[in-house]
């Protein structure tokens, strides 16, 4: 705040103070904070005689008007107000002079915040009615800002059902009653701009609810926020400069259900534990990039206060997490990546928020953001609330932060949480627990309403952009546009891919044959959505077990599983996401607190070429995958795909033809049984003269046997099969012979 010390000389003019005292239910209202226009009873205000002048300074001495090079004390009403009518024929331009009781701060010539109309636009204030401000943040929470020539901080808050919200901050020592803020009416929004408040001041709104409660909330849409566990909220204005223009431009050349898309999952926390955002922009692109993935994907980054939740209980919807840097500094990473050809995913939670009584939970006394109902207002797996998908403002606050993600901080992609359980709504819930729709029906129209139009809005404003839905029923249309009464997303988590796959690599080969159809049954409806095959977080927490240690059989044979299944989901038609430690073949579980087991690769550990030679074969499965479009260009194609074989159960072996828009083949072939197969015959088509090996996950510099196809060659004249040798637990590739 602008302070100075100031000595002038005082008015000699009359002042009267007999009769401006505030009395009654008035004064009340407003030092109970629960008064709707403060800005009417505060500030200057023309009265016959002259101008009213009205202060709230609470443990002030002294407070005085200074217009004109003339300082006029005002009068002590008690309880920190203060007044005076001045005699002047209309409102002039005026400072305050406070002086306090112990002396310490001097005398201070501050703005007056009550002698300023809204900083908030009536067009603003009709989007948000209507639900429909895709700018959001431009208009609610702190902005820094200059208002009629004056430097300092736009404060607005949503919150329809308070009888009064108050602004509270370290600069009033925690205590609202100097702020209180203006009700800008029908909309439900609060405001009020202080001058000479400015970045990095920390506050909360102090809102008295219809029942007459006082109580602290931070911002909902606050951009900064305290590291846990402190809880403020803090005033921040972004001064990054982009450098990733290159890429911002041509990243949506190519539709992704069309393009090659290899994830790798991070927990940005514990990936290299300790490291900032920037320290991580110096290593996670270059990592990266080495292995060949083209994206990354980072579970939540939004703010969360327990860190055990991995971002998934999220408080802070437009802040990212503090633990690692600023906004800024979360967006030079984004950039850094960028710059390495990286395409950046973001976990987004909007089916659910903790009840932490700092945040949205009954954030104005009442449900708010979430449904008034108790049948659906608690998610029952999870103990949070979920958000009231049906109220227009809530709508909002959700479809303007997956904007604000893509648009401020350059987000490729959002990954939506659990949609499951927004769908329906007796999600985990019994009988007499949830209500049916207007319908008679289990579905939540108004989840549904609010998906599609979050996707509708994110691909119309962000191009380039992709939404990727984790949803684990057969919900139909979940990847159909919504103009055709889709769901609107770009891609699907395949989640039962992921389970019947690890259900059958987790069996011993010799029942494996019992278990053929799990590895067959995806290819079903493999084409009935736009997918990903996802190897998540979720997959090696949580006692389920890292990748290699849910395999079978010795060291050799588990690694050799690993691979083999890393072969076979490289080439099986979906987009692949692969989770930080399982590149490496991490034998533990991950721990949030450790991340990724690094020493294993370390140069004194004695087994460290078994998991280097884990890590070239991603790098290399990644190299080969971008260099061969059949593994991607038709990806939602039906004729894309042929089997060669999908009926030796007997022999754990499955074989499949990829084709690439212009026909060029590429033949995939997994034997997941410990023997060597010699001279395995297999369909192949026809107008390739003769193929090549292209990627063996048995390859020695990967930690496996050596063995290889052999003279893959020609179509034998007599059944015009191949044969091959088929190496132990191994995937291969073959391409046309060049």
């Amino acid at each position: 705040m602008a302070l100075r010390d100031t000595s002038l000389p005082e008015t000699s003019g009359p002042v009267r103070t007999s009769g401006t005292a505030l009395v009654g239910e008035e004064r009340d209202r407003l030092l109970g904070g629960a008064h709707h226009d403060p800005h009417a009873l505060l500030g200057a205000h023309p009265v016959p005689g002259g101008v009213l002048f009205r202060a709230l300074r609470p443990n002030a001495r002294e407070v005085s008007v200074l217009a004109d090079g003339v300082r006029s004390p005002l009068v002590s009403e008690g309880d920190g107000l203060f007044s005076a009518v001045l005699p002047y024929p209309e409102i002039p331009a005026y400072e305050l002079v406070v002086a306090y009781e112990d002396g310490g701060a001097g005398e201070q010539t501050v703005h007056d915040p009550y002698r300023f109309a809204p900083a908030l636009g009536e067009l603003d204030l009709h989007l948000i009615r209507e639900g429909r401000h895709e700018e959001l943040w431009k208009a609610l929470g702190a902005e820094p800002m200059t208002h009629e020539g004056v430097a300092g901080t736009r404060f607005t808050v949503w919150a329809p059902n308070a009888q009064g919200v108050r602004l509270a901050g370290e600069f009033t020592f925690w205590d609202g009653t100097q702020y209180p803020m203006r009700s800008l009416g029908a909309a439900g929004v609060w405001e009020v701009f202080l001058p000479g408040i400015g970045e990095g001041a920390r506050y909360k709104f102090e809102i008295t609810s219809r029942y007459g409660h006082r109580f602290l909330k931070a911002d909902p849409m606050a951009r900064l926020t305290e590291v846990p566990p402190d809880t403020a909220s803090v005033v921040t204005s972004s001064r990054y400069a982009w450098d990733d223009a290159e890429w911002m431009e041509h990243r949506g050349d190519t539709p992704v259900h069309r393009a090659p898309m290899s994830v790798y999952e991070v927990h940005l926390p514990s990936w290299r534990p300790g490291l900032t955002y920037r320290e991580l922009a110096e290593e996670l692109p270059a990592y990266v990039r080495d292995l060949g993935f083209t994206h990354v994907e980072l579970m939540p980054v939004a703010g969360h206060p327990f860190s055990g939740s991995w971002g998934y209980q999220v408080t802070s919807y437009y802040a990212p997490t503090p633990r690692l840097g600023s906004p800024d500094d979360f967006k030079f990473l984004v950039d850094a990546l960028h710059r390495a050809g990286i395409g950046v995913i973001m976990d987004w939670v909007p089916a659910h928020f903790p009840k932490d009584d700092w945040a949205l939970a009954r954030f104005d006394g009442d449900p708010l953001y979430e449904p008034g109902d108790s049948r659906r207002a608690e998610h029952p797996d999870w103990g949070t609330y979920e958000f009231d998908f049906g109220r227009t403002e809530v709508r909002n606050f959700l479809v303007a932060n997956a904007v604000y993600w893509c648009e401020e901080f350059h987000i490729d992609g959002l990954r939506v949480d659990a949609v499951a359980s927004m769908l329906y709504l007796d999600y985990s819930r019994d009988s007499g627990q949830w209500a049916p729709n207007v319908f008679g029906g289990r579905e939540d129209l108004d989840a549904v309403a609010f998906l599609q139009e979050m996707n509708a809005t994110v691909y119309r404003r962000c191009p380039g952009v992709v939404t990727i839905a984790e949803e684990s029923t057969a919900w139909e249309g979940v990847t159909k546009p919504t103009d055709s009464g889709g769901l609107g997303f770009g891609l699907k988590w395949n989640m039962g891919w992921m389970h019947d796959s690890l259900e059958y690599v987790q069996k011993e080969p010799v029942h494996r044959k019992y278990h053929h159809h799990d590895m067959t049954f995806s290819m079903v409806y493999a084409y009935s959505e736009n997918y990903v095959l996802p190897i998540s977080h979720d997959e090696v927490v949580h006692g389920k077990q890292a990748l290699v240690s849910k395999m079978p059989g010795d060291w050799w044979q588990r690694r050799a599983n690993h691979r083999a299944y890393l072969g076979f989901m490289w080439a099986h038609p979906g987009k692949q996401l692969l989770f930080m430690g399982q590149e490496f073949a991490q034998g533990a579980e991950w721990s949030e607190k450790y991340g990724p087991e690094w020493w294993l690769l370390a140069d004194d550990y004695h087994s460290a070429a078994d998991h280097r030679g884990m890590r070239d074969l991603v790098r290399d499965l990644n190299t080969a995958y971008r260099d061969a479009p059949a593994l991607w260009q038709r990806d939602t194609d039906p004729g894309g795909f042929q089997w060669s074989m999908c009926d030796a159960a007997d022999d754990n072996v499955f074989a499949f033809v990829r084709y690439a828009e212009d026909g060029t083949p590429l033949l995939a072939v997994s034997n997941f049984s410990p023997v060597v197969r010699e001279d395995y015959r297999l369909w192949a088509p026809e107008q390739v003269p003769a193929w090549q090996e292209a990627l063996n996950t048995d390859a020695p510099e990967y930690g496996g046997s050596g063995v290889r196809v052999g003279d893959a060659g020609k179509l034998s004249p007599e059944d015009g099969r191949l044969r091959l040798t088929l190496p132990p637990l191994a995937t291969v590739w073959l391409t046309p012979a060049r």
